[in-house]
Formats: structure tokens, C-alpha cells, sequence
């Protein structure tokens, strides 16, 4: 993120806090079925989260990430093991920003949400991995603990993808995201 001139840096406030609102009221207020252990798919929470580091970023898409973590944690935390409070909020949530890697590329939209959300899964992979383990004393019982987290967390991350890439793929949606990006960073 290069240096800001005051409207940009107002323009960036705005467009984060509005996400982070607006990310924050859908995956309270619309979730899909959500799991009896904690997560749950949601209507495009991840892709408002990445549109912040698509537009400005990956510096003010992972910090819009960590404070949109921190609300997750405050409005509805599930929290069995100590590492879960830092992984599965500020860093997993924290992770959406890495869509700002591909800001200024070609197909950038979608390679960064692709990206952001692999970064979240992979910080829910890790916390479910601790989580697991903390039951298990072998080798065998790791492995199946590994696969216990992955088919868990791909349970709710991999239906929300493939919802959000649906949506991408209208011609429609891209357009107005592209102009609302103009809009933004202009």
C-alpha cells in the first residue's frame, strides 16, 4: 500500500468499515446450516472481506481481516483449546487479506479469493489439528485427526467457494465489482 492522500485514506476507512459491517451483519444474521461445533457457511462473508484487499491491498485487506476476526470472536466465539482464540479469529479471518496479493492482476478477483480463503482454511486446518490431537497419543490417531479437521473445515469453507466462484462467474457481478473498485481507489 503506497502512501495515502487524505481522501484515499478516507475512501479506504470507509470501503473496510462498510465491509467489515456489512460481513459481520450476514454471518450473524444469514447462515446457511451451520455445524453443531462451530462453523457455518455463509452468504459471500469471505468475498466482502477480500474485496477489501482487492481493491486497497493485502496490508489493508489482512488488517480489515484481523479486526473482522476480532468481531467474530466477540459476537458468537467457540472455543475448546487456547490456540483457537488466535487461529480460528484474527489469523484465519486475518487470511481473507491475502486477496491483496493479486489487486492489480489479471483475474485478480478470483485468484485472490481463492487465495484468501485457502489462507483461512489453513489456519482452521492447524486449530483443528491441535484441537483433535489433544485426544490422540499415536501416529494413526494424528492422521486421523488431520482428516477429522479437513473434512470439517472443507465442510463450511468449500460450499461458500463454490457459491461465491457461481457468483463471479456472472459477467454482471464482475462488471459492478470492477466499477465499485474504480469507485474505491480513484
Amino acid at each position: 500500500m503506497s502512501k495515502l492522500n487524505s481522501r484515499q485514506a478516507v475512501k479506504l476507512i470507509v470501503f473496510s468499515a462498510a465491509a467489515i459491517a456489512l460481513a459481520t451483519v450476514i454471518s450473524v444474521a444469514i447462515k446457511l446450516p451451520s455445524l453443531p461445533n462451530g462453523g457455518s457457511t455463509t452468504l459471500f462473508s469471505m468475498l466482502i472481506m477480500c474485496l477489501i484487499g482487492y481493491w486497497f491491498g493485502p496490508v489493508a485487506g489482512i488488517i480489515s481481516g484481523l479486526a473482522y476476526g476480532i468481531l467474530q470472536f466477540i459476537t458468537g466465539p467457540y472455543i475448546v483449546h487456547p490456540a483457537q482464540v488466535l487461529l480460528d479469529y484474527p489469523l484465519a479471518f486475518g487470511a481473507l487479506g491475502l486477496s491483496g496479493f493479486f489487486y492489480k492482476k489479471k483475474n485478480g478477483l478470483i485468484l485472490g479469493y481463492l487465495l484468501g480463503t485457502f489462507g483461512r482454511f489453513f489456519f482452521h486446518e492447524v486449530s483443528g489439528f491441535i484441537f483433535y490431537t489433544t485426544y490422540v497419543d499415536s501416529l494413526r490417531g494424528n492422521l486421523a485427526a488431520l482428516w477429522a479437521s479437513t473434512a470439517y473445515n472443507l465442510s463450511y469453507i468449500l460450499p461458500e467457494v463454490i457459491i461465491t466462484l457461481v457468483l463471479l462467474a456472472v459477467p454482471a457481478v464482475r462488471n459492478a465489482l470492477a466499477r465499485v473498485k474504480v469507485m474505491a481507489t480513484e
